[in-house]
């Protein structure tokens, strides 16, 4: 009987990895912050408009398996397939490029230390070659199972920044084999391990983000996925007036476009006023573990009814 993938259960290890490293060791040097803390620029105001829940605390722990503690701020990591999309457009080469690698460097060891997967990196713009893998929902063009922040030193020194911001036909790629993973599974779907994108850019889409996003959420609808299958966070990285506007009306506007009937699936996080935040690990993962609890919280108290 295919092992479950659903965080209300025991979590179990990953088999997709493409690299076979060991992963390196790993402490936590201090609790987390609760879920509702978002990274602010330099002390700064930031916009992160998606709600905690109101009752974030009694989470901490379901049906034995440990979505955040004192002592394992991100045990959720163990559930979720951890996967970067990574802005290589023409604007990413001057500051944002070596912020970015650094945020990479330092989260990898943290996210292989729950998963012996690692994490999946894929770029807006720059592919390589790998053909990805139906039966693990893994699009083409990416590099998978990375384990080491030297391994994440090396592909940034390879990739140069070039060309426009294809946000929306990136994600497309990346959600379509998944999807269809969970469509070929659909009557044992939750067998599937789920995913957070974390998407880090600094210019708005050149392409229709919203589109790719309202299909991919009316498809998990139609299959009765669980809230928490998929989650995509936007984070700003540079002070872009034109990123921070399009990231904006992804959060506000996409349940508009939908008719008002879209599961809750995107957080975006931008900085306020122009001002310009520095991007840490410590940061993105404190985000992303907000939207897991506030998920698992609505499944928790409404009986996995999707919006």
């Amino acid at each position: 009987m295919p092992s479950s993938h659903n965080p209300f259960t025991q979590a179990q290890p990953g088999n997709g990895a493409f690299v076979d490293q060991p992963p390196p060791a790993y402490s936590v040097s201090a609790p987390a912050p609760p879920a509702t803390s978002f990274l602010g620029p330099n002390g700064g105001p930031v916009r992160s408009p998606s709600p905690a829940p109101s009752n974030s605390g009694s989470i901490s722990s379901v049906s034995g398996m440990s979505v955040s503690t004192p002592e394992d701020p991100y045990a959720f990591l163990s559930s979720f397939d951890t996967i970067f999309v990574v802005d290589d457009s023409g604007s990413m080469s001057g500051r944002s490029w070596p912020e970015v690698q650094g945020v990479l460097r330092a989260v990898t060891p943290v996210c292989t230390a729950h998963d012996a997967d690692g994490i999946d990196l894929y770029f807006l713009n720059h592919k390589t070659t790998a053909s990805g893998s139906a039966r693990e929902g893994k699009a083409a063009g990416g590099y998978y199972g990375i384990k080491r922040a030297d391994t994440v030193e090396g592909i940034f020194t390879s990739v140069r920044p070039r060309g426009a911001t294809p946000t929306g036909q990136r994600l497309h790629s990346i959600l379509k084999p998944y999807l269809q993973l969970l469509d070929s599974k659909k009557h044992d779907v939750e067998s599937v391990k789920p995913i957070n994108i974390i998407v880090i850019t600094d210019g708005a889409p050149s392409d229709d983000v919203e589109s790719t996003i309202i299909t991919a959420a009316k498809k998990l609808d139609k299959l009765d996925a669980p809230l928490h299958q998929i989650g995509i966070q936007f984070f700003q990285v540079g002070n872009e007036p034109g990123a921070r506007e399009a990231l904006r009306e992804l959060d506000d506007d996409l349940v508009d476009r939908a008719d008002g009937d879209l599961r809750d699936m995107v957080d975006t996080v931008t900085w306020e006023n122009g001002t310009r935040g520095v991007l840490t690990a410590d940061s993105i993962l404190k985000v992303v573990l907000g939207a897991v609890v506030r998920r698992l919280d609505r499944r928790r108290t409404s009986g996995e009814v999707h919006r």
